[in-house]
């Protein structure tokens, strides 16, 4: 496989991938795909040879990123980011974002696994407990018709350094894998992508923890009726008893979420679209060539005029050297909603990742409120 420099891909992903629609919720970005769209993404990946990193945040992933700043920081950096649990839905109901239907990780390598295709999809499994990933790999390659396991490597419980051995990545990329799944836990896991992705030779890679146990046949899934319910992890809990305290931490910061945040967001954003000018301005007042840029932003930075603002991104960023320096002066921003945030994480997360700097400045007292109560102040304000 050509290898493509980290970098190069990610600011790839964002200039080429102009209507990639992304909403913030939670203070993490969120891909606007249903399942069938997220399966033909990852297919045009492995048939590419481009890499992506599918990140599945669920409520225990939104909990983390408020903890971890490098967990949060592998959710932005992620090239599809889609929601895997019903109270990541329900939020996003309530707020008026358009994520329709859950994705979750796990029924994605379910479909993946299922459908027939000229070259199976060759897949390493590393991570998971005992002979997990090893016992998965057998599976697979007994049952599948879209899938061949290539390899498994369960690495122990030692650090993320000490897992991110050449040899343990030269044994990964000997074996070819289209798709690498992770087991390791999600902090670790998240962390030890972050920390090889660069010298993976992987089209696809994501951290899919229970994928492992569920094609292993460790721990069966849930009933689609129990899913669709959102009741998934009453029968986690049912098949793993010790994931009971998890669930009760996570569901207590869902809580203070909902209370602190959500719904207070919901009012708030109303009052505010009243309020609010319909159109949007971007406008260049100090440029520096290939180095320095400063924009003003006026009006409303809404979904209905986002290929405005996704437009003017891109055109910045097609000038821009290696290491880029973007302000926007929001002086003049009336209200901006979760579509537009979810468009400057991307950018800021395209800038940073070339060593590059970005963030908001001027911000009105209304708009930190609401860049507060989204989760994203601390991300995308010039500190």
């Amino acid at each position: 496989m050509q290898r493509l420099h980290a970098q190069e891909r990610l600011f790839t992903s964002y200039t080429k991938k102009t209507n990639r629609p992304c909403w913030s919720l939670l203070g993490l970005p969120f891909d606007q795909v249903e399942p069938e769209q997220a399966v033909d993404i990852i297919d045009q990946a492995i048939k590419t040879k481009r890499r992506c990193f599918l990140s599945t945040p669920n409520l225990n992933f939104i909990v983390q990123s408020k903890r971890d700043e490098s967990f949060y920081e592998s959710v932005i950096y992620s090239d599809l980011v889609v929601a895997d649990g019903m109270p990541v839905i329900w939020t996003a109901k309530l707020l008026g974002i358009p994520l329709q239907s859950r994705v979750a990780g796990s029924s994605l390598f379910e479909t993946l696994q299922n459908k027939r295709r000229d070259k199976p999809i060759s897949v390493f499994f590393f991570g998971g407990e005992g002979s997990a990933a090893e016992q998965a790999a057998e599976n697979l390659n007994r049952n599948s018709v879209g899938m061949i396991a290539c390899g498994s490597l369960n690495p122990g419980m030692g650090t993320v350094e000490s897992m991110s051995d050449k040899a343990i990545i030269d044994q990964i990329n000997t074996a070819e894998p289209d798709f690498l799944v992770v087991a390791l836990g999600a902090k670790k896991g998240q962390q030890w992508i972050m920390n090889n992705r660069e010298q993976l030779d992987v089209s696809v890679i994501s951290h899919l923890g229970a994928v492992v146990n569920f094609v292993g046949d460790n721990i069966q899934r849930a009933p689609l009726r129990w899913q669709k319910m959102g009741l998934e992890w009453v029968w986690r809990i049912l098949q793993e008893p010790l994931l009971w305290k998890r669930y009760l931490i996570d569901g207590l910061w869902f809580l203070r979420l909902m209370v602190t945040r959500v719904f207070p967001l919901a009012t708030y954003q109303k009052m505010l679209r009243k309020q609010a000018s319909q159109g949007l301005s971007m406008k260049i007042v100090n440029d520096v060539p290939g180095r320095n840029v400063e924009l003003v932003m006026s009006g409303s930075a809404t979904i209905d005029n986002g290929r405005l603002l996704k437009s003017s991104c891109r055109k910045i960023l097609d000038q821009l050297e290696a290491a880029p320096k973007i302000s926007i002066n929001c002086s003049k921003l009336d209200y901006i909603d979760s579509s537009a945030l979810g468009t400057l994480m991307l950018l800021k997360a395209n800038i940073k990742r070339r060593g590059g700097e970005f963030g908001l400045f001027g911000t009105s007292p209304r708009i930190n409120r609401l860049m507060r109560l989204h989760g994203v102040e601390e991300f995308l304000l010039e500190q």
